[in-house]
């Protein structure tokens, strides 16, 4: 396992520039992945992981489940290249999440 690099993070949140309210933390060698204050996934080991939620199931019907490190429940792998799924995955997980307590 290696930490993801600042560049693969700048390629995500350039993928994801057309949404409002994405944000990231740096975590541990990782970053996690937050849109409107939600968490919806985050970036381990270069690649971007999102909550496997009913809508991204829905979304990503073909996406592969992958750990994001160990002991960790199983994530969705998009196609980081493929921006217009990109655009309108990470609102519909954000939907399926809870609200803030």
């Amino acid at each position: 396992m290696m930490a993801s690099s600042k560049e693969y993070l700048a390629f995500v949140l350039e993928q994801l520039a057309g949404l409002e309210g994405v944000t990231h933390r740096a975590m541990m060698g990782e970053y996690v992945i937050y849109f409107q204050g939600k968490v919806v996934g985050g970036i381990y080991d270069d690649r971007f992981l999102v909550k496997p939620t009913p809508s991204a199931k829905a979304l990503l019907p073909d996406a592969p489940l992958e750990l994001p490190y160990e002991g960790a429940k199983e994530m969705l792998l998009p196609d980081v290249d493929d921006r217009e799924l990109l655009l309108r995955l990470l609102p519909a997980v954000a939907a399926d999440l809870p609200g803030k307590k």
